[in-house]
């Protein structure tokens, strides 16, 4: 499949998804002091592995209380 057989909607939600994955990174990780540039930036360019990862080891969301 090309770039240009892809329909314009698709390609709106695909940029609406990384823009709110990307602002929502930037302002957890603003919050928490985690380097929210980082996040924010690479945020912008894949979904969903920054969640994931920030999720997994920044946030720790696993770890024993």
């Amino acid at each position: 499949m090309e770039p240009a057989d892809v329909p314009l909607w698709l390609w709106f939600l695909l940029a609406a998804v990384l823009l709110a994955q990307s602002i929502w990174l930037f302002s957890d990780a603003r919050k928490r002091g985690l380097y929210p540039w980082f996040w924010g930036i690479w945020g912008l360019f894949q979904f969903p592995v920054p969640t994931l990862i920030y999720l997994l080891f920044a946030r720790k969301i696993f770890r024993n209380k």
